[in-house]
């Protein structure tokens, strides 16, 4: 139940408060001047609903690609553990402990480079990239240095590849959002539209009794906003702030490689 209640909240804000507010202003100034007017409502569609719902749908599909390439990154670090474990002549707890340890810096490094702030990434990036070059080393000197097969190591290689490809693909889904442009074109248009429609709500609420009137104002902000604050949290899938985020969960990933 707390869930729900801390999911409406973000979703229902100061900025909801606000806009709503700008509605209901407007539309008793409108009756207040006898200014009334039946607009279309394609302007509304046009303006606002459809690029946000544009960019939820583009937020949306970054946050699915963002969630496989992370689960791609862990699937391939595991593999590179089993081979560890299970690809040597001898089982080495020293060496397993070591693969650990290096796939948890690593992992370790990725979400304090996600959940960091923008102008912090590249300082952050070179930890996570030094981490890669200990992966890389580690292979090396732990499944090449201790005789496993060529191929074998080859194949070791390219999941370290892999694991790198999948960062960058999830490092560049963090720095680069949904066009800026759209952004603000549709917030222009979520405080505009609710003073210019203030006509169009003194018309349709003439026949209403006085309480009444401000429904539908109320109801059309409240729509608009809510869908402009689920795109907004859809936004970073990395910040932990909404309920859709991505869950970058180290330690229960570290404890499941077991010997």
């Amino acid at each position: 139940m707390l869930a729900r209640l801390r999911t409406l909240y973000l979703i229902l804000n100061l900025k909801t408060l606000g806009i709503v507010a700008i509605a209901i202003v407007s539309t008793y100034v409108c009756r207040e001047l006898e200014l009334a007017a039946d607009f279309p409502m394609a302007v509304v569609l046009t303006a606002v609903v459809f690029p946000i719902v544009f960019s939820i749908s583009a937020a949306y599909n970054r946050r699915e690609t963002a969630l496989a390439e992370y689960a791609s990154m862990k699937a391939h670090g595991q593999a590179i553990f089993l081979a560890v474990r299970d690809w040597l002549d001898e089982n080495d707890p020293a060496t397993l402990d070591d693969a650990r340890d290096v796939l948890r810096r690593l992992f370790e490094g990725t979400r304090e480079m996600l959940m960091a702030p923008q102008d912090e990434v590249e300082s952050r990036e070179q930890r996570v990239y030094r981490d890669f070059s200990e992966l890389s080393l580690f292979v090396r000197n732990n499944l090449r240095g201790k005789g496993l097969a060529v191929g074998e190591v080859s194949r070791a290689n390219q999941y370290v590849s892999k694991m790198l490809v999948s960062f960058e693909t999830i490092k560049h889904i963090y720095e680069y959002r949904t066009p800026v442009s759209l952004r603000t074109f549709s917030d222009f248009f979520l405080v505009i539209l609710p003073i210019l429609y203030g006509p169009y709500f003194a018309h349709l609420g003439k026949d209403y009794l006085f309480g009444l009137v401000y429904v539908p104002p109320v109801l059309f902000s409240l729509v608009l906003v809510t869908l402009d604050n689920i795109q907004e949290h859809l936004e970073n899938p990395f910040d932990q702030v909404g309920e859709d985020d991505i869950r970058l969960e180290v330690e229960p990933y570290v404890n499941r490689l077991i010997a």
